[in-house]
């Protein structure tokens, strides 16, 4: 994946259905989706998508780079995906903006342990699931997109090549916080196994937030239908080692001998700080890496979005802590990966190494350590802006024991 090297710019594409066609008629979101499932007319849904977004429909342009267009284009994007649905599917899409139905539908377990909100995409018509694309595109910058469909044809290459017992791999599902429009607050919930989703957008305010999101990855590498070489972390993997590789000896010493914290999907979360290297320790250029790094969570819509919410964290940074174990150079080919957090008043990331395939092994390809890796990305100030109190699910890092092919309760 090439990297912006401007962390303050998230550019958008040029193209708006080129991204949704690329993932539909990969058949990415239609893992599972049965022969048999019909439109509100009747009509069967083909199981490919391979004909839908093709060249003949009308591709429009962006350059979104406000926080007020993406909320706009969003909204838009929300109404247009629910006028191609039936009453009663937009009865199962929507919830009160307060419902806490949204802080106990997103996990790193599959949709088999941890009933997500919403509609199950693999479900929809191809009308449907382009429309429910569509929203994703005009939420996310080129670099979040690519990152969402990065984990999506991960998930996808699991159920096709692993000995995974998991038939949810590749099941994805959207849900609508709130009633979409510019002037008010509502939530976008997309995720399955391996992602998670909460965009909160608030026209009144102009204020875009993903906290609380889910990103994972597995395997670490893998080779795509057209045979190009997939690697849906590498972005992040290089930004953690720019700032490990930045720091002195001394401040590495620091860092590795704290305490690398975790704060579950699905769990109620006192944001522990534990031990480590305090932000208020870093050189200016130091500072930078660490918001660089952090921007891969929190910074994945249009550049002013991105920059206000980098703002935020960089004015706590000082009282911010980072902890760090496992392998300090960046190197898939030897050991089981790294392990870090990063813990202040307006941030806390946590980035685990899975040391186990979780059932989903694949000859020659790594699908544990480096290669099976679960994120969150939370703001201890403002997770779901405040809309709803965190419930405990069901299910969730450190909840119950899954059975054999899922994700272990140690997930990270």
């Amino acid at each position: 994946m090439t990297k912006n090297t401007d962390t303050n710019k998230r550019p958008r594409r040029t193209s708006f259905l080129l991204g949704t066609s690329m993932l539909v008629v990969g058949g990415l979101l239609l893992a599972g989706c049965a022969s048999g499932t019909t439109d509100a007319s009747g009509t069967a849904a083909s199981s490919t998508g391979a004909t839908v977004a093709s060249a003949s429909q009308e591709v429009t342009t962006s350059t979104v780079g406000t926080t007020a267009e993406t909320i706009s284009n969003t909204t838009a994007a929300v109404d247009a995906f629910l006028a191609t649905l039936t009453e009663d599917q937009v009865e199962t899409v929507t919830y009160d903006y307060d419902d806490e139905t949204k802080t106990t539908s997103w996990s790193n377990f599959p949709v088999t342990f941890v009933d997500r909100a919403g509609l199950n995409v693999a479900e929809l018509t191809e009308e449907q699931q382009v429309a429910a694309l569509q929203v994703m595109e005009a939420l996310l910058s080129d670099e979040g997109y690519e990152t969402v469909a990065n984990i999506i044809g991960g998930d996808q290459y699991l159920l096709e090549n692993s000995s995974s017992t998991e038939g949810s791999l590749g099941q994805y599902y959207i849900a609508f916080f709130g009633d979409a429009s510019d002037t008010s607050a509502y939530e976008v919930q997309f995720g399955g196994h391996h992602l998670g989703i909460n965009a909160t957008l608030d026209g009144s305010a102009e204020a875009i937030t993903f906290a609380p999101t889910h990103l994972g990855v597995q395997p670490a590498v893998y080779t795509a239908a057209d045979g190009t070489e997939v690697q849906p972390f590498d972005g992040i993997y290089t930004d953690a080692f720019a700032f490990y590789d930045a720091l002195t000896a001394e401040q590495q010493a620091t860092l590795t001998s704290g305490e690398v914290t975790s704060c579950a999907p699905g769990d109620t979360c006192e944001f522990t700080t534990g031990s480590g290297l305090l932000g208020s320790d870093l050189t200016d250029e130091q500072r930078e890496l660490l918001l660089d790094l952090i921007a891969n969570w929190s910074g994945m819509a249009d550049e002013e979005s991105a920059a206000t919410t980098r703002a935020e964290i960089e004015a706590t940074l000082d009282e911010t802590v980072i902890a760090w174990s496992g392998e300090t150079t960046y190197d898939m080919s030897s050991g089981d990966g790294i392990n870090f957090s990063i813990s202040g008043p307006n941030v806390y990331v946590s980035f685990q190494a899975q040391n186990g395939s979780a059932g989903a092994d694949v000859d020659g390809v790594s699908t544990s350590g480096w290669g099976h890796v679960h994120t969150v990305y939370r703001d201890p100030s403002n997770d779901y802006a405040n809309s709803a109190e965190q419930q405990a699910a069901s299910g969730g890092m450190g909840g119950g024991t899954p059975p054999d092919g899922g994700t272990p309760p140690t997930d990270g």
